[in-house]
């Protein structure tokens, strides 16, 4: 038997089990009891609520993981992805623009099959515990919009690629190390200006209380910000939130219209002040700089296994091709991928509480960021007794509860 087919096949099934595993452990791991530091703002009726809506939403991730699971190992095994290369093959076009066909057959595929649970998961779960805010109109223009920026953006990103495998020789991964890592960069700088206006409203703050606030402690801080906006947010979610996004002189600070709506000025202040930490205490620049190395990592190990016989003999494929090559080392990279994510899960939660700490200090006001941090809790009905496993593997914030207890 094909090693690479065992390989791929057991990665796959100890990543259901796993995950599967952890699921149910986690929803063992409610607790009925009202934690006392949420006594002040939760009763009994909304604590059973936010617990019913994390077991809803485990749940349902467990039924769409065994149908995503099903349905890759049987795509494998009919020879799904022989199947996609022949009929892009057919097109008798150049092998970039041929990997192009195919990975657009592949995401279309992916998308048809996801369709039914986003829709679900969308007006079906978020609408039944108030979260959704989404029309019908809404979410299917976001899906063509989200086809359109895909086009746009990964279409070139992935014939740069393909171009280099194909012409750059042995220096080939770093060169699309090299030009992926600017590309993102680019992205990074022009989103706030060009990408994110096409799904939301963004408007700048009214004059008052807030903004007065909001840019007292940034000059405090000797934080230089581009601006500061409301994000229509409630157009979709009753869900709150609050973001910087953007570099250099297109750095903005970005507030959810709902979170205008249900926190006070010194609370608002308390969350900016936590995600002025994280630049302040070179957090963003840290993780940047340890994805751009994994990224390093992942292009020099792909160029290993270009063109590889036996992953492609895995996929039962007729032909050997780059672009397929890109999707088949997915599968090899995964774990890999899934110890990297813990590893990053760990520093990020470690960022968090240091960005915590500076919020404390620098506000002066530790009561507003705990304020803060429950009345984000109880309105997105988090789920406040996590299982340490769950946690570990796959938070990148710690339980809230903790948050709360180091600063008491």
């Amino acid at each position: 038997m094909n090693p690479y087919f065992v390989f791929i096949f057991s990665v796959i099934l100890i990543g259901y089990i796993l995950d599967l595993i952890i699921s149910i452990v986690n929803l063992r791991s409610l607790d009925p009891r009202l934690p006392e530091e949420f006594i002040d703002v939760l009763d009994g009726q909304q604590y059973a609520k936010s617990q019913n809506y994390t077991r809803a939403t485990t749940a349902f991730s467990m039924i769409k993981e065994t149908a995503a699971t099903v349905f890759i190992i049987a795509f494998i095994l009919i020879g799904g992805f022989n199947w996609a290369d022949g009929l892009a093959r057919g097109f008798g076009l150049g092998p970039i623009a041929t990997g192009l066909i195919f990975t657009a057959i592949l995401l279309l595929i992916s998308g048809l099959v996801g369709l039914p649970f986003s829709v679900y998961a969308t007006f079906g779960i978020e609408a039944r515990f108030g979260f959704n805010k989404t029309t019908a109109g809404t979410f299917v223009l976001d899906l063509l919009k989200g086809i359109v920026l895909t086009t746009l953006i990964g279409g070139p990103i992935l014939v740069f690629v393909l171009w280099f495998f194909d012409k750059g020789g042995p220096w080939a991964w770093l060169y699309c190390w090299i030009g992926v890592v600017v590309a993102m960069m680019v992205i990074q700088l022009l989103a706030p200006v060009l990408i994110m206006p096409w799904f939301n409203k963004f408007t700048p703050l009214d004059d008052g209380k807030l903004k007065e606030s909001v840019t007292n402690y940034a000059v405090k801080e000797k934080f230089k910000i581009k601006g500061i906006y409301t994000m229509d947010g409630s157009r979709r979610s009753t869900k709150l939130n609050a973001f910087f996004t953007g570099f250099g002189r297109f750095r903005r600070i970005v507030f959810f219209d709902t979170l205008m709506e249900k926190l006070s000025t010194d609370e608002i202040v308390a969350v900016l002040a936590h995600e002025m930490g994280h630049y302040k205490l070179r957090h963003v620049f840290k993780m940047l700089a340890a994805s751009i190395l994994q990224m390093g990592i992942l292009f020099f190990i792909l160029s290993r296994f270009i063109n590889n016989q036996g992953l492609f003999g895995a996929f039962r494929m007729d032909h050997v091709s780059i672009y397929a090559s890109l999707i088949f080392f997915g599968f090899l990279y995964s774990p890999i991928s899934m110890l990297l994510s813990v590893i990053f899960n760990i520093f990020s939660r470690q960022h968090e509480f240091q960005a915590d700490r500076y919020a404390l200090i620098s506000t002066g006001r530790p009561e507003a960021l705990i304020s803060a941090l429950k009345k984000l809790s109880v309105t997105n009905l988090s789920n406040l007794t996590p299982h340490p496993l769950h946690v570990f593997l796959n938070y990148s914030h710690p339980p809230v509860l903790e948050r709360i207890r180091v600063f008491r």
